[in-house]
């Protein structure tokens, strides 16, 4: 009787040997052939990505460029000489200046040259051959108004107005680009500024001289959304031959049309700066803590610089950013341009890595015709997504392939995870192999489909779980399977944190953080480099899924979840503007907090678990006892 009381009561939930396991991996007879290709084929990768750690190691040099005009509206809203105001600055770290093209405005407001309107110029000189829709100029250093008509198509005539000869413009010739400062050039070149030089352009400006007097500067940096000559070929042309020796600046977040031209010609050097509008409504502490990040983890060697509204201000922000820079190894000085070239048939033999391991993922699914097929699939959608780069469609295969391979090869213990991990990690070499060139480094060619690396994984590992029948059946048999409504919240919980995370890759995203995780993440990224949240949020789940201890298909769930982990460190690599070994930091770090948060719950869930069954175990034993009382 007490046996049968016993026999009644209510299973607790399992451990290792219980229903909380996942089905069992699909071992295929090919996969050690396969494992052999990948590690041979891993040779040249790991040789390419040295090379590339070698060349990022030798870059770390930055320079800190002011917005030459910006200073002068400052010094003088102040009552100082810009130089003496530069010369503040300098002291604090700037060692470059960014100075635009001279327009006609601007050498009338230095006093070379008078404007003066048809209207204003009849009322002075009352039957003057004056046009009163006519704008004219005369000289007022010798020589200045003179050679200017030359620059531009637009007719012009010389009339003598008031015993002067005026230079008649049919239309208001102010914000023509007149060519540089050379007197300003020289004096910041005998300080020995980095000079970044701001040309403009109209259609007045005949092609054959666009670009004939620029300064001799080490770069340039476009203005508006496109280079100088982007949507006419002849003056791209002309633009490029004028270029010379100069290296033209890649904005982040502005990538110019036709840049990539010039930049395939003459190299390129990333430019980081921020919109004055934003600037604005942040403080001098966040703002170096942007900069250094830029030039930290994003490869940005020259940091465009705007002055707060107050010299004090500007001054913190230049303090606290040569703190950060000098913690973080940037030296400020002129950047070394030089483009990373890696050796194209060490790429190709990279190749065979990639394939072995999509193949060898196709045959491990539990049905391997679906997994042969959607193997295909995923490697003609990567292929089709970088159709110009095919190289970089291998890299992306990389990174869908590799962060689901150990879940798909065992997935039994706890130590299987380190197994997960050490995959992925040959993953990473992979991706950098192959994706790493002049073109992504320098932010012009971004990765194509790096969306995949979060959600192909998490597929692959979901498709490992289907049953080995005909899939028809198992349509059948989930579609009408009862779902209580804790499987619908469980469900809804998972696919919020799955468009959460989806929503917030990248640097840009649609997603936010909220104000405390932002200040926290400036805290971080201040002291070291910041492992990714979904990376320390991700590992814990996969290490309580190989546990053994949860019950049903919460296992399952977890280890889906940890595959969002495994995803997101070939994620991180995908960035190729950030130092290889910035990533690196960033996902040993991750790991090494996942690894310690994941053996504590881990811990801690069998003591609940122990709990649970204590606590559930009294009833059953006191109501049985009291039967058998009875």
């Amino acid at each position: 009787m007490t046996d049968s009381v016993r026999s009644s009561a209510p299973a607790a939930p399992t451990g290792s040997g219980g229903p909380g396991l996942v089905p069992p991996p699909n071992w295929h007879p090919r996969t050690p052939l396969l494992l052999g290709l990948v590690f041979l084929s891993l040779i040249p990768a790991l040789i390419l990505t040295f090379q590339r750690v070698q060349f990022e190691q030798s870059r770390k040099v930055t320079a800190l460029v002011m917005d030459y005009p910006a200073l002068v509206i400052q010094a003088r809203r102040y009552g100082l000489e810009p130089q003496a105001l530069l010369d503040r600055y300098k002291a604090l770290g700037v060692n470059g200046i960014a100075l635009y093209e001279d327009t006609i405005a601007s050498l009338q407001q230095r006093g070379e040259v008078l404007l003066k309107n048809g209207y204003d110029l009849a009322d002075q000189f009352p039957g003057a051959p004056v046009r009163p829709n006519a704008v004219y100029m005369r000289s007022v250093v010798p020589g200045v108004a003179e050679a200017l008509p030359a620059r531009y198509t637009i007719p012009t005539r010389t009339v003598t107005v008031g015993g002067k000869a005026w230079i008649e413009w049919p239309t208001d010739p102010s914000y023509l680009p007149a060519g540089p400062n050379r007197a300003q050039v020289a004096e910041f070149q005998r300080q020995g500024m980095v000079l970044v030089y701001r040309p403009y352009n109209d259609e007045a400006r005949p092609i054959a001289q666009v670009g004939t007097d620029w300064p001799d500067v080490p770069f340039v940096a476009f203005t508006d959304d496109a280079v100088i000559g982007a949507r006419t070929p002849e003056l791209l042309e002309q633009v490029d031959r004028a270029m010379g020796k100069r290296i033209p600046a890649v904005i982040e977040g502005n990538i110019q049309d036709g840049l990539e031209d010039l930049v395939l010609s003459h190299g390129g050097v990333r430019l980081f700066a921020l919109a004055p509008s934003w600037q604005n409504q942040l403080t001098p502490e966040e703002i170096a803590s942007k900069y250094n990040l830029a030039a930290r983890e994003r490869s940005q060697q020259l940091l465009y610089l705007r002055p707060f509204p107050t010299i004090n201000e500007t001054g913190d922000m230049l303090t606290r950013l040569q703190g950060l820079l000098n913690n973080s190894g940037i030296k400020v000085g002129l950047p070394v341009t030089t483009a990373f070239e890696p050796n194209p048939l060490l790429r190709w033999l990279s190749v065979v890595g990639p394939l072995s391991a999509l193949l060898l993922a196709g045959l491990s699914l539990p049905l391997r015709r679906l997994g042969l097929l959607g193997a295909a699939g995923t490697l003609l959608l990567c292929l089709g997504l970088n159709y110009a780069t095919p190289l970089a469609g291998f890299a992306l295969v990389a990174a869908v392939t590799f962060p689901a391979l150990g879940l798909l090869l065992r997935r039994s213990r706890v130590t299987d995870w380190f197994i997960a991990t050490g995959l992925s990690l040959v993953g990473v070499v992979f991706v950098s192999a192959l994706g790493a060139t002049p073109d992504s480094m320098l932010g012009l060619h971004p990765f194509r489909g790096v969306g995949l690396t979060l959600l192909l994984p998490l597929a692959m590992v979901a498709a490992s779980f289907l049953p080995k029948q005909d899939i028809r059946k198992t349509v059948s048999d989930v579609y009408n399977a009862p779902i209580k409504l804790g499987d619908i919240a469980v469900m809804g919980l998972g696919l919020a944190l799955l468009g959460l995370v989806f929503s917030r890759r990248g640097n840009a995203t649609g997603g936010s953080v909220t104000e405390f995780e932002a200040s926290l993440r400036q805290n971080v990224q201040d002291s070291m480099v910041r492992p990714r949240f979904k990376e320390v949020a991700a590992h814990p789940l996969a290490i309580l899924g190989l546990s053994g201890k949860l019950p049903g298909y919460f296992s399952a769930l977890m280890l889906l979840g940890g595959a969002m982990g495994q995803a997101s460190i070939l994620n991180t690599f995908s960035h190729f503007h950030t130092p290889f070994l910035i990533s690196a930091i960033r996902c040993f770090l991750g790991l090494g907090l996942g690894l310690l948060i994941g053996l504590v719950l881990v811990w801690a869930f069998g003591k609940v678990l122990e709990l649970w069954r204590g606590h559930g175990a009294a009833p059953v034993a006191g109501s049985a006892a009291s039967e058998v009382r009875a």
